[in-house]
């Protein structure tokens, strides 16, 4: 009998994925905040495992950057 051989970890070619309780805590923001986000279709984008949600920390850098004020514009010097 074999043991199958575990994967390293991290992935190579797979982006680290977070789960929503480590999203929450990373913004700040309580779960249920999340979860609002994603029923009104504001929030990152999410992968769904059966009853659980995954978040690739490159959707939330997306997110994130979509979510920024645009830069303030400078008075005209004249």
């Amino acid at each position: 009998m074999t043991t199958p051989t575990p994967f390293p970890l991290p992935l190579p070619d797979l982006p680290p994925l977070l789960d929503i309780r480590e999203l929450s805590e990373y913004l700040g923001v309580p779960i249920s905040t999340i979860y609002d986000w994603r029923s009104r279709g504001v929030g990152p984008r999410a992968y769904r495992f059966g009853k659980h949600l995954k978040f690739a920390v490159t959707d939330v850098t997306e997110w994130i950057e979509a979510q920024r004020d645009p830069a303030p514009s400078r008075p005209l010097q004249g």
